[in-house]
C-alpha cells in the first residue's frame, strides 16, 4: 500500500553537484496522491537486459529433465534455481541464419553467431566497410520506450577488441564480432567494457575531462558534493522514501569506491603490461559484477529501460584458473567429445550462469514501484550456438528471467519443436515489452505459451 508523502516530486528529480546529475530512483512521492494520474504513474515500466555468451554450452548438462513446472534443473543451471519462479528455460530454439546458407558462405560461424543473435538476419559475407546485418530488438525497442528516458540504451560487455578491423573469421568482419547491438542493418553499435566510463555516462552531465580526473585524485564520490541537496530533499520525503533513497545512493557510493579500488590497482601495478584503462577490474567476476551492478542502477534510476550486455566475446582466449585448468576458453569449447575438456567447458558454462545469478539477486533486492526490479524486468541469456565443437546453431542455450511487468510467468520448462525460430522468441520479448512487431528476422510467429 501507498503511503501518502510530504510532498509530490517530479518524476525526473535530480540531484546536482562537482558536474554530475543524479537521477532519483521511483519514490512513492512521485506518484500523485488521490488524481487520476496515480494509477498511470504507479504502473511499472518495463526493463529489458539481453546478455549474450559465445561458444554455445555443454547442452546434456544444460537442458533441464521434464517440461511445464515439473521440471528438474539442470547443473550449469543450477545457480540459477533460488531464481526458479521467474525463470523460464526454452529448448529446441534455432538461429538458422547464424548457419552458413549455401555453397561458399561456409565458415564464419563465430562472426555470425553474435551479429544474429539478437536480430535473426544472416550478416552480408564481407570483410570491408560494406556491412549489413539487421536491426535488434534492443534497438527497436529503444526506439519507443527508449526514447522516454536519459538514455535510450545502454551497451556493455567485458572483453574489447574494437581496434580489430579486417576480416576476423573466414571472410567476415570484425564489426559482427564486436558487438551484438545494431541501431540498423549498416550501424552496429560499440560495446563498453569501462566501469568508470558507463559511470560517467550514467550521472556525468558534461563535466570536462579535468573535473573528472580531479575527483578521481581526489578519492571524492560524485554524492559529496551534493550531500546538502540530499539532506533537502530527505526533509520533504516519508519514512520509506528517505530508506529508498539511502540505500540508492549507497548503493551508487559502493559503485564508486570498487571503481576507484581498480582504478588505483591498474596505477600502482608494475607489471609491465600494456596500459589499461582507468576502472577495469583485473578480476574477471568482479569487472562481471560492476557491469551487472552498473545496468541495475541505470535501471533502478530510470536512466535507461534497454541493456545489452556481451559477457565474453567470440573466440575468447580468457582462462579462468579459479576453475582449476589452464585451458583457455575457445579451445575448451573445441572439446572434441573429450571427457575432460566437456568438464572443463561445463564449469565455464556454469560459471557465467553464477554471474547471471548475481544478477537476477541483485534486481530481485532492488525495490522499484510496488515491487522490485525483478518483477518488472525481461532478462534474456543465451548463445547463437549450441555445440561449439562442430559450430551449429541448434538447440540453442537459452532462457527469460524476471515478470516483465506482469506479461511473463515463470517456472517453467518449454520444449518446442526442433528448429523453432530463436526469431520467435525475439518477437515475443518485444510483444511482452509492449512494442509489437510483425516480423523479426526469420520469425514465424510469437511463441506460444510463453
Amino acid at each position: 500500500m501507498r503511503l501518502i508523502a510530504k510532498k509530490h516530486l517530479p518524476r525526473r528529480t535530480f540531484l546536482r553537484g562537482l558536474g554530475t546529475a543524479i537521477s532519483l530512483p521511483l519514490l512513492d512521492s512521485m506518484v500523485p496522491a488521490h488524481t487520476a494520474l496515480a494509477a498511470t504513474a504507479a504502473a511499472p515500466q518495463i526493463k529489458l537486459g539481453l546478455c549474450f555468451i559465445p561458444h554455445g554450452a555443454v547442452m546434456a548438462h544444460w537442458t533441464p529433465i521434464g517440461d511445464g513446472t515439473n521440471f528438474e534443473i539442470s547443473r550449469t543451471l543450477k545457480p540459477i534455481e533460488p531464481f526458479r519462479d521467474q525463470v523460464v528455460v526454452v529448448s529446441n530454439l534455432a538461429h538458422r541464419m547464424a548457419a552458413p546458407l549455401g555453397e561458399g558462405d561456409n565458415g564464419g560461424d563465430h562472426t555470425r553467431s553474435p551479429a544474429v543473435f539478437l536480430n535473426g538476419v544472416h550478416p552480408k559475407r564481407t570483410d570491408g566497410a560494406d556491412i549489413r546485418a539487421g536491426t535488434t530488438i534492443d534497438q527497436i525497442a529503444a526506439a519507443k520506450i527508449g526514447q522516454q528516458t536519459p538514455l535510450p540504451s545502454l551497451e556493455l560487455a567485458t572483453e574489447d577488441f574494437s581496434g580489430l578491423v579486417g576480416s576476423c573469421d573466414v571472410g567476415f568482419s570484425c564489426a559482427y564480432m564486436n558487438t551484438i547491438s545494431w541501431r540498423t542493418p549498416t550501424t552496429p553499435l560499440p560495446m563498453e567494457i569501462n566501469p568508470r566510463v558507463v559511470f560517467d555516462r550514467l550521472f556525468g552531465d558534461g563535466s570536462s575531462a579535468k573535473e573528472r580526473l580531479e575527483r578521481i585524485e581526489q578519492q571524492r564520490s560524485i554524492l559529496d558534493a551534493a550531500m546538502d541537496q540530499v539532506r533537502h530533499l530527505e526533509g520533504g520525503l516519508g519514512p520509506s522514501d528517505r530508506t529508498r533513497v539511502g540505500e540508492y545512493l549507497d548503493t551508487i557510493r559502493e559503485i564508486e569506491r570498487r571503481i576507484q579500488l581498480a582504478e588505483k590497482q591498474n596505477a600502482n601495478s608494475s607489471l609491465a603490461v600494456p596500459a589499461t584503462p582507468s576502472g577495469i577490474p583485473e578480476d574477471h567476476r568482479e569487472h562481471t559484477k560492476l557491469m551487472f551492478d552498473l545496468m541495475a542502477l541505470a535501471f533502478q534510476a530510470d536512466i535507461t529501460r534497454i541493456s545489452t550486455f556481451m559477457m565474453c566475446r567470440e573466440v575468447s582466449y580468457r582462462t579462468f584458473p579459479f576453475l582449476g585448468f589452464s585451458e583457455s576458453f575457445h579451445p575448451a569449447s573445441h572439446h572434441q567429445n573429450n571427457p575432460a575438456r566437456l568438464e572443463n567447458l561445463t564449469k565455464i558454462n556454469t560459471y557465467h550462469v553464477e554471474l547471471m545469478s548475481y544478477f537476477l539477486g541483485r534486481l530481485k533486492a532492488t525495490p522499484d514501484g510496488d515491487g522490485n526490479l525483478l518483477d518488472h524486468s525481461l532478462i534474456l541469456y543465451g548463445s547463437g550456438m549450441s555445440n561449439s565443437n562442430v559450430h551449429n546453431h541448434a538447440p540453442l542455450p537459452v532462457f527469460v528471467a524476471g515478470g516483465a511487468a506482469g506479461n511473463l510467468k515463470g517456472g517453467r520448462h518449454l520444449k518446442y519443436p526442433d528448429d523453432t525460430p530463436m526469431s520467435n522468441l525475439l518477437l515475443s520479448i518485444l510483444d511482452k515489452s509492449g512494442v509489437p512487431q510483425d516480423k523479426v528476422g526469420d520469425s514465424t510467429g510469437p511463441l506460444t505459451e510463453l
